[in-house]
Formats: structure tokens, C-alpha cells, sequence
């Protein structure tokens, strides 16, 4: 009784695991789906930046550079190797004396027990030749009988400097990989994503305001800037005005001469300026084509400000007389 009731509660373990690998299954796919329409989100979103931001560089007349260009080394300058590493062998070339390379590597050992072999217990040199021990000037593997003398370990003597000993590699420079990093989550990453978005969004939106403003007096309203400009005309062609008066009264300028600019030709040269002022300076890079530049109001403005300036002027020096 008790094996069919280890058995029963076996099988309802197994179905509750079993049940339960399937709901985790099926909330890892729904995980995985709402990530991936997240993604889809973002990148359409990020599209869409794109797209107004060249839309809004193009209005402007700014370029962006090319970003596609390789990079390389400047010439003149080697290639540096991984250190630890000759620049020989950094380079591809073959090895030389004192740094292990392709052709000078070290002979294998001797097998187990034979005179002067790596783990043998002679340390002796040959059949019935004896050497100091320590040295190992006769010893090592070249020393077992039939291998060659020119196959011994290089060593280094006393008082010689003119050789370098085998320099170690690190862990990064032989090939074995770096400590992997601890792994992200991806939801938090598409959080972070969406904030530098909607970041991306609000400075959009502030780029398109700032560029809607036009270069002169940019935070005034178009019917003030419109006055401004007309009336600074206005004031030059005054000036200009009462220079031809003085001239005038010197005899440099005819009469008809005065009273022809002052009617006309200033007041029409400075309607003129102000309505050019007006489109190419009060026009704002993006946005309206045509900015207003009420016409009207600059013909008033400057065909009336300087024939009354000159009637004040009559009137001021009749009375200071």
C-alpha cells in the first residue's frame, strides 16, 4: 500500500512540474512577445525621430557628416602588439633566440629513466660522463644517448646578458577570454530606451519651436517687429532728411531736389528696406514661407514720418526764432 502511495504522489508531483514548466513556458513566450512589440515600438519611434530631425536639418541647411568612413591608423605609426608580446612575433614574423617561437621550440623530453631525461634520477650526462650538476650545460633532453647536442636547451651562463628569457603571456594576449559580464535585463533596457525617447521627443519638440522663431527680435510678435523695423527706416530717412535741409540752406541742394526726396524718394526707399529686412531676417527658418509683413502699415509709417518730421522741423525753428 505504501509503494502505490509513493507512486501516487510521484505521478502528482510529476503533473504539478509538469504544470507548472508549462505555465512558465507560456509566461517566458508572453515575455518574450512583449518584448519584441516593445522593440518594434521603439524602432518605429526612433524612425520617425530620424525623420524629423533630417527634415528639420534639411529646413535649416545643416548637413550631418558622414559617419560611414573606416577607421584607421595614421600613417607613420606601427602597429602596437598585446603586451608581453615581441614585435617580431606581434608582427607575423619567425621567432629568434631568446623568445619561444615557431622554430626554436624546446625539444620533447626523453622518456622516463634515461641519463639526464626531465624526471629521470641520474642527471648525468652520458654513458660514463659526468657533469656538474645544477648547470645543466650536458643535461636535459639533447644529452640522452642518440639525440644531437645542437638540440639542448639554450642556457644562460654567468656573466652572459645578451640573451632574453621567454617572456610569460598574460591570460588576455593568449587567447583565453575575458570574465563575462553579469547579464542585463532586457525590459529594463527597453525602459531606459524608451525614456531617452520621450527625451528625444521633448527636445524635438523644443528644436522645432526654437526654429519657428525667425532670426530679428525672435521672441516678439510680428506686428511689433514689423513696427520696429519700419520705424527705424522711418528714423534714417529722417536723418538723411534733414542732412539734404541743411544742404539746403547752403545752396548744395535745389529746393525741388528736397521736396522731391523727402515726398518720394526716401519714404519709398525706406518702405523698400524694411519690407526686404522684414523677408529675409523676420522670416523663421522653419515653418510659415512667407512671414507677414503688413505693407500697409509700412506705407503709412514711412510716408508720413518724414514729411511730418520735416513740418516739426519748420516748426521748432520758427519758434527758436
Amino acid at each position: 500500500m505504501s509503494t502505490f502511495d509513493e507512486y501516487a504522489a510521484l505521478a502528482r508531483h510529476l503533473a504539478a512540474q509538469q504544470r507548472a514548466d508549462e505555465q512558465g513556458a507560456a509566461a517566458e513566450a508572453d515575455r518574450r512577445r512583449d518584448l519584441g512589440s516593445t522593440v518594434e515600438y521603439l524602432d518605429r519611434r526612433l524612425l520617425a525621430q530620424g525623420q524629423r530631425l533630417d527634415h528639420l536639418g534639411r529646413t535649416i541647411g545643416a548637413t550631418a557628416p558622414p559617419t560611414d568612413a573606416p577607421v584607421s591608423a595614421p600613417p607613420g605609426v606601427p602597429v602596437s602588439a598585446p603586451p608581453g608580446v615581441p614585435a617580431h612575433h606581434a608582427a607575423g614574423g619567425p621567432g629568434t633566440a631568446g623568445a619561444p617561437g615557431a622554430s626554436d621550440a624546446p625539444a620533447p623530453p626523453g622518456p622516463v629513466g634515461a641519463p639526464g631525461a626531465v624526471g629521470g634520477t641520474s642527471g648525468m650526462a652520458g654513458a660514463g660522463g659526468t657533469a656538474v650538476p645544477g648547470t645543466g650545460s650536458d643535461g636535459g633532453a639533447a644529452a640522452a644517448p642518440g639525440r644531437p647536442v645542437l638540440g639542448a636547451y639554450p642556457q644562460v651562463g654567468v656573466g652572459e646578458t645578451d640573451r632574453a628569457l621567454p617572456v610569460a603571456l598574460s591570460a588576455t594576449a593568449a587567447g583565453v577570454p575575458a570574465q563575462r559580464a553579469a547579464e542585463v535585463d532586457p525590459a529594463t533596457e527597453l525602459e531606459l530606451a524608451r525614456r531617452w525617447a520621450d527625451e528625444a521627443d521633448r527636445y524635438a519638440q523644443q528644436a522645432q519651436l526654437l526654429a519657428q522663431r525667425p532670426a530679428l527680435l525672435p521672441t516678439w510678435s510680428p506686428m511689433a517687429r514689423a513696427v520696429t523695423v519700419y520705424l527705424g527706416f522711418a528714423a534714417a530717412s529722417v536723418l538723411l532728411m534733414l542732412v539734404l535741409v541743411l544742404a539746403s540752406g547752403v545752396g548744395v541742394v535745389s529746393g525741388w531736389t528736397l521736396y522731391s526726396w523727402m515726398c518720394a524718394g526716401l519714404p519709398a526707399v525706406s518702405l523698400i528696406g524694411g519690407w526686404l529686412v522684414l523677408g529675409r531676417w523676420g522670416r523663421p527658418a522653419a515653418g510659415a514661407a512667407t512671414p507677414p509683413r503688413y505693407p500697409v502699415l509700412g506705407f503709412l509709417l514711412c510716408f508720413l514720418a518724414v514729411p511730418l518730421a520735416y513740418c516739426g522741423y519748420l516748426i521748432l525753428v520758427r519758434t527758436m526764432r
